[in-house]
């Protein structure tokens, strides 16, 4: 796997986790939280709302979804 691929994946389960943990959060708060663009937040929220694992109960906040994920390393 590419290194930036990797990065990215990281950064995703990382996004996840703090999503998971706080509850519901402002796409600001993670911007600020990982020290990204608002853009690539937004990418990464994409993927992981795609794969059901965030939703955005109203604009611009996320929180996880029910759905069962097994974390690795």
């Amino acid at each position: 796997m590419k290194p930036s691929t990797n990065r990215m994946l990281n950064r995703i389960k990382c996004i996840y986790m703090f999503i998971r943990k706080n509850g519901t959060v402002t796409t600001q708060e993670l911007v600020e939280e990982f020290g990204i663009t608002p853009r690539t937040v937004q990418r990464d929220l994409n993927v992981l709302a795609y794969n059901d694992l965030v939703m955005s109960p109203s604009r611009g906040k996320w929180t996880t979804t029910h759905k069962k994920v097994k974390m690795s390393s």
